[in-house]
């Protein structure tokens, strides 16, 4: 066997892995990895900040269904990926971040360049876990390892720092290949009592979570004739245009109705977290049934009757075969409840609702929409949005929906893939348009201008605070649009939305629309 370098051996192991793609940005301590890319086949996208990087992995991770890859390199380039690290394992995303550290045998306090404290330590306070390879020889299975975690039972992220020396160290190495995770699945005694108790319901209720995402709910909530609602993260698990889909927005007044109405509910690989539910817990009358593969997960929020701790597609087969065949007619009550909840959502979002509908209008049945944590998201495009929803639910992180909308765009090529952010937000990470562009990306980014930080803006009027800090100054986001290299547009409403964002999606750059709202 041949010697290789260290950085060699890390992209080998990547590419081992079905790793084709890495987003990031090179620098003095990572050129020994970026100089094996191309020989591995491994497509190289440059973002313009860290934070970007990872924001682009994680949409590419939840539009492919793989674990994303963003690669910096050592110190700040490092705790600037920090933040996109603590979005993916708030959401239960895959996403590897792999960068270098000091030198194997380092004297801390020597003003090494990019010298960090403990820079592995403080990745592992907001990642799954962060590893310090030891040796070259370790990496292919450092690699392996990081795949199994972030692959097998709930997704979270990973970050992998190599000592910089051992990048151009030269070793022996094997190969390790992937390791397929084990398939995780609910003992028959619970499996039965669930079958049992869903079977006998009157009134079932599906909560569907991102963990849902795979798995058979529709073919389970017709066998029930059971309504589904969602989380943000799950919407989209079950197509809105269904008639038992009642859509997200597990907060509204009629969700905890519902919950309380229902005889028996089926929680699918959902939280129930106060980031969901806003207004406190869910109360249930009834028997609760959850789905999760994470079996600390299972008891956390809600106490459920039947704990089935599981992968849920093969947990939903299972309890779908006990049922056996044959379809539910659906509650009658179901069209009421939706009626119910989609008035609530209008109300809610009224203020946002002309923008929703032109995104409806301007993007097909298929499309990809990358949120923020924008009052537009998240009053009104959660409940409103028909497309496939990337939202950065837990942690609730400004700047995630550009990055992650050219992370998912590289994922699924000729998608429709829009981004939709605040004017607070898209200034985190408004630089990442220049990325857009060098791609060619066709993406309309959608700015919804509010003057500032409205949520907290209206806090502040609340708590009758004095109103500070929570107004900016519209810079010309068109201008600025153009300055980077994009298309830039003015939409004042409905029709001239709808008509911009179709136009974006046929431009060989991408199209920053910005919407002034009225004060």
């Amino acid at each position: 066997m041949t010697a290789i370098s260290g950085g060699e051996s890390l992209v080998r192991a990547l590419a081992l892995h079905g790793v084709d793609v890495v987003f990031g940005i090179p620098g003095t301590h990572n050129l020994e990895i970026y100089r094996h890319l191309p020989a591995y086949g491994v497509r190289h996208v440059l973002t313009r900040h860290e934070q970007g990087a990872g924001y682009a992995a994680d949409g590419y991770a939840r539009v492919s269904g793989r674990p994303g890859v963003a690669l910096v390199t050592s110190g700040p380039a490092t705790l600037n990926a920090a933040a996109a690290i603590g979005q993916a394992y708030s959401d239960s995303v895959p996403v590897l971040l792999l960068s270098p550290g000091m030198p194997s045998g380092h004297v801390a306090g020597s003003g090494y360049l990019h010298e960090t404290r403990d820079q592995s330590r403080a990745l592992d306070s907001v990642a799954a876990y962060s590893h310090r390879v030891g040796g070259v020889a370790e990496i292919p299975a450092a690699v392996a390892s990081a795949f199994a975690a972030m692959t097998g039972g709930r997704p979270r992220p990973v970050h992998l720092e190599i000592p910089l020396d051992l990048l151009d160290t030269r070793a022996v190495v094997a190969d390790v290949s992937p390791v397929l995770p084990p398939v995780r699945v609910p003992g028959a005694a619970e499996l039965s009592e669930a079958a049992r108790l869903l079977a006998g319901a009157a009134r079932p209720l599906v909560i569907a979570g991102g963990g849902a995402r795979g798995a058979a709910v529709r073919e389970l909530a017709e066998r029930l004739g059971a309504p589904v609602v969602t989380s943000a993260n799950g919407k989209g698990v079950l197509s809105e245009d269904h008639p038992l889909a009642l859509g997200a927005g597990l907060h509204l007044p009629a969700v905890r109705d519902l919950a309380a109405w229902a005889d028996v509910v089926l929680v699918v690989g959902c939280e129930l977290a106060p980031s969901d539910l806003w207004n406190g817990p869910l109360e249930f009358t009834g028997a609760v049934v959850r789905v999760d593969v994470d079996p600390a997960q299972i008891v956390t929020n809600a106490v459920p009757d039947v704990a089935l701790a599981g992968d849920a597609p093969v947990t939903l087969d299972r309890l779908i075969r006990l049922l056996g065949d044959g379809m539910a007619v659906p509650h009658e009550e179901v069209a009421r409840w939706r009626v119910l909840k989609d008035g609530q959502g209008r109300a809610e979002g009224a203020r946002w609702e002309w923008i929703v509908r032109a995104l409806n209008s301007g993007l097909g049945p298929e499309a990809v929409v990358a949120g923020d944590s924008a009052m537009v998201c998240y009053y009104g495009a959660l409940t409103g949005l028909r497309a496939r929803f990337l939202y950065p639910t837990g942690y609730g992180t400004l700047g995630y929906g550009l990055p992650a909308a050219i992370g998912a765009a590289v994922a699924a090529p000729g998608r429709e893939v829009a981004a939709l952010m605040g004017d607070g937000g898209v200034m985190f990470t408004v630089a990442e348009l220049a990325a857009a562009v060098q791609l060619g990306l066709p993406l309309p980014v959608v700015v919804v201008d509010n003057g500032g930080y409205g949520e907290i803006r209206a806090e502040m009027a609340a708590r009758d605070d004095p109103r500070q800090a929570v107004d900016l100054p519209s810079p010309d986001f068109a201008l600025l649009a153009r300055a980077l290299g994009a298309r830039g547009l003015r939409a004042d409403d409905e029709t001239t939305l709808t008509s911009a964002l179709k136009e974006a999606l046929t431009a060989d750059r991408p199209t920053l629309i910005h919407v002034k709202e009225s004060p």
